[in-house]
């Protein structure tokens, strides 16, 4: 089978292709960087084209792929078939040709350390155009350092260097010291990105909650990166050049996985993971993967199904190594895992079944509540930002033994329980899922059947948590969510939760803890003024 040459042959007569394609008739023996013969021919080929050729060899020394340049450099092709796992090298080095007697480029660098190629080598060519000084580097297994090192130049007689053998011990380093760092079981080590055009103060608790998110979805942080830029990169969010640093410096670090700290469009995961041999995902996918893991109900595995599908389906491409690099693993979990590579047509039919199961639930649902309604119960739905303490407060107040748990998103169905005042009032208390800055827009449409419940509310509960230092921001992102979902027309009650981690004589806003109810949801004695205020407000309905 005639193997293809890779890269810009355009302008190239049909004799010289063929001639560069029979360099794929080489073989290496294990002991040599390159035969010494296809050196020679390389260097001839280069320096009548005027183009940059390389060679990709394997470490039985067959040549796998032929690449052809221009004068400044040579793109190596995308090969899935040799990927790089954690504490390997991808199995391959590569050989190719400067034009220039020079040594091994930034680029070359970059190429080396960001696809862990075993060795690379650049081979000068002369004016005469025979083989110059050649010119090597290989992987450094230690992280303190640079992640390369450049070897002394050679000439091509001194070619044969034990290659192989130096290869696989490099490796054997490498293997023994990502053992070090391993995760455990079903882990990953994560390093997370994020470029701004904002105030840094925002991002950093931004980064911040993201953070909550790894820890929440059992992911060990091993580093951040923020980058300030006038305006985000199109492709790369943070620009190629920078990326390259970030990942090699994540790679050095023993990482299994980028997240981005916001949502990736389908161009930029696409640009991304064919740059970066790497798992990819956003802060979309990670609080989509935290609630196909959280939801239990079959409503709620519905909604989350249809939210991770609708994010799915614009970022479907043919052999999307973004996706097949995520199945069954983080940012792939849940109803979809099995398979995500699938086409448009089915995930459209599977998202139009979704909707209409779930209007099925919408249906029953609106039963409910005309039962409700016909029995003239009052609605109290708790909401606020997610482990502020909403499921704690209902445990507390009813007496239920609802999961509540310090991590976001400890709860996601919504939970009803009956509540009786002190004057033998009744009513009905639902908590809700907890909201989020930057909640996934598709997660916020697929839990419309479960946020219609606030709009049969005759109060709503605001819990905020005012031990957290970002709590007027976390209470402004769900007042404007709230408004979205055009439910800020419904009476209100501040809860500032959590009153015994803060002084409250102290406290930075008198003003705002003046126009609510401080408790501790975890300590009943302290509910009593909120449990009178409720009732006095119900009463007036």
């Amino acid at each position: 089978m005639k193997k293809l040459l890779y890269g810009n042959t355009e302008g190239l007569r049909n004799t010289q292709i063929k001639i560069i394609e029979n360099l794929y008739q080489y073989q290496t023996l294990p002991e040599y960087i390159a035969d010494p013969e296809l050196v020679r021919d390389l260097v001839r080929l280069s320096h009548e084209t005027k183009r940059q050729i390389g060679i990709l060899i394997d470490r039985n020394g067959k040549i796998l792929h032929v690449i052809v340049g221009d004068s400044q450099g040579i793109v190596i092709p995308v090969i899935s078939d040799y990927m790089a796992h954690p504490g390997k090298l991808k199995g391959l080095r590569l050989v190719h040709t400067h034009l220039k007697e020079e040594p091994l480029t930034r680029d070359d660098l970059t190429d080396l350390a960001l696809l862990r190629l075993d060795y690379i080598t650049a081979i000068c060519t002369r004016q005469d155009g025979e083989p110059g000084l050649l010119f090597s580097a290989h992987i450094l297994p230690d992280e303190d350092s640079d992640p390369y090192k450049v070897l002394n130049p050679i000439t091509i007689e001194d070619l044969r260097i034990n290659c192989l053998d130096r290869i696989l011990a490099l490796e054997s380093e490498l293997t023994r010291k990502n053992s070090l760092y391993r995760p455990e079981s079903g882990q990953e080590n994560a390093f997370l990105i994020n470029a701004v055009t904002l105030d840094q103060k925002d991002t950093s608790a931004s980064i911040d909650e993201l953070k909550e998110l790894c820890k929440t979805s059992h992911i060990n942080v091993i580093g951040t990166v923020i980058q300030k830029r006038k305006l985000i990169d199109p492709k790369f969010v943070v620009g190629k050049g920078k990326l390259s640093e970030i990942v090699i410096q994540a790679i050095q670090k023993h990482a299994t996985l980028l997240i981005f700290d916001r949502e990736l469009t389908s161009s930029q995961i696409r640009s991304i993971t064919d740059f970066v041999e790497m798992k990819v995902i956003d802060r979309t996918q990670l609080i989509l993967d935290i609630f196909a893991k959280q939801a239990k109900s079959r409503e709620g595995k519905f909604q989350v199904e249809l939210a991770q599908l609708e994010y799915i389906l614009p970022r479907l491409i043919t052999k999307n190594t973004a996706m097949s690099r995520l199945t069954g693993g983080i940012g792939g979990r849940g109803p979809g895992e099995t398979k995500l590579e699938i086409n448009r047509r089915r995930v459209r039919e599977k998202i139009d079944r979704l909707k209409n199961e779930i209007g099925k639930i919408r249906k029953q649902r609106r039963q409910q509540k005309s039962m409700r309604n016909k029995k003239g119960l009052p609605v109290i739905s708790i909401v606020g930002y997610t482990n502020a303490g909403k499921s704690t407060l209902l445990n507390t107040l009813t007496q239920s033994n609802i999961i509540a748990a310090n991590r976001l998103f400890a709860t996601l169905d919504p939970s009803s329980r009956r509540l009786r005042f002190p004057k033998d009032v009744e009513v009905i208390i639902t908590d809700t899922v907890g909201f989020i800055q930057n909640l996934p827009k598709d997660l916020m449409e697929a839990f419309h059947a479960t946020l219609d419940e606030l709009l049969d509310a005759d109060v709503i509960l605001h819990v905020i948590d005012i031990s957290n230092p970002r709590y007027k921001q976390q209470k402004e992102t769900v007042e404007q969510i709230l408004k979205n979902l055009k439910l800020n027309t419904i009476p209100t009650l501040f809860v500032f939760n959590k009153m015994d981690r803060v002084e409250l004589d102290t406290f930075d806003d008198q003003w705002l803890l003046n126009q609510g109810i401080s408790i501790s949801a975890t300590q009943k004695q302290t509910l009593k003024p909120l449990v009178d205020k409720l009732e006095s407000m119900i009463t007036i309905f």
